[in-house]
């Protein structure tokens, strides 16, 4: 059975809610950055620069994932090891 009202507090609370990823928020930048509209070289430039930062944050927080990823079935084997 629903309990609405213990449903209704969480959704309002932000209980249960997963922040958003990495991933979205380098999505976001990435959008954001190109909807700009430059009036000079200089500010030309520079989005080109933020843009390309961005595509390096992208390819490390990448590797940072596949690294936890390792390093979490590492623990899941070590933990079943030691049961």
């Amino acid at each position: 059975m629903n309990d609405w009202g213990s449903m209704t507090r969480r959704f309002l609370l932000g209980e249960g809610h997963s922040p958003p990823s990495v991933r979205s928020y380098i999505q976001s930048l990435t959008e954001t950055l190109k909807a700009l509209s430059p009036k000079t070289q200089t500010e030309k430039r520079r989005i080109e620069i933020a843009l390309e930062h961005v595509r390096e944050i992208k390819r490390h927080a990448r590797k940072l994932e596949e690294r936890v990823m390792m390093l979490e079935e590492k623990l899941q084997v070590l933990e079943e090891d030691k049961k």
